[in-house]
């Protein structure tokens, strides 16, 4: 790999919306910074509202099970 092109890859502290942190390894910010996130598992739709949508809408899911059964998806 060619010297001095690749952005400084070091350790930061996540802080989510209900106020748990953890540590990860980023290139934003700088060693030891703290990122405070508005958007997280326990608060954003996708994830807090995503379970209702596996319901099998219009027949989605039959026929992409029956479209693929040759395949062994079950």
């Amino acid at each position: 790999m060619k010297k001095e092109i690749h952005p400084d890859y070091h350790e930061i502290n996540i802080v989510c919306t209900d106020g748990s942190t953890f540590k990860t390894r980023s290139t934003w910010g700088k060693e030891g910074d703290t990122m405070t996130l508005d958007v997280d598992p326990l608060s954003h739709p996708v994830w807090t509202g995503g379970n209702q949508r596996l319901v099998d809408t219009a027949g989605q899911v039959s026929r992409f099970n029956k479209r693929f059964a040759d395949f062994g998806i079950k």
